[in-house]
């Protein structure tokens, strides 16, 4: 498992977001993302998980999102963080599932994110959009 050392939280935030952000734009796939996910400590995992929780509620996710989002995930639709993420409104006690459960609920987080925050980018951002995580360099996949 990896871990930075002696960090604040602040360095891990944002690699966090940056991960997640070029999932959710096609920068990365899901499964690169998911590999880097199941690398950490499981505490950093909860702490992944609380922030990209985050990350949906500040897209206003929908209950339409979390079906899409659900079926980009590769996670079958009965598995808890999927029924979790479709309920009307979304739970979002991820990081409090099982850890056995922890990599689900990252993929269908991340994917259900990456809906909502396409439908923002297009309807809201396209052209005139100010934040940097929508302004993703075009790179090639990172590991």
């Amino acid at each position: 498992m990896t871990e930075p050392s002696s960090d604040d939280g602040s360095t891990f935030r944002r690699e966090t977001e940056r991960v997640v952000n070029e999932i959710a734009q096609g920068l990365r796939t899901l499964d690169a993302g998911a590999r880097w996910f199941s690398d950490l400590a499981p505490t950093r995992q909860q702490m992944v998980l609380q922030e990209v929780a985050g990350y949906a509620m500040q897209a206003h996710i929908t209950a339409a999102d979390g079906r899409a989002g659900v079926a980009r995930s590769g996670v079958k639709p009965t598995a808890n963080p999927s029924v979790m993420i479709c309920m009307d409104p979304p739970r979002y006690g991820f990081a409090g599932l099982p850890s056995a459960e922890h990599v689900k609920a990252f993929r269908v987080l991340v994917s259900v994110f990456a809906v909502a925050d396409t439908r923002r980018r297009e309807r809201y951002c396209q052209g005139v959009c100010g934040h940097a995580w929508h302004n993703l360099p075009a790179a090639t996949e990172r590991p």
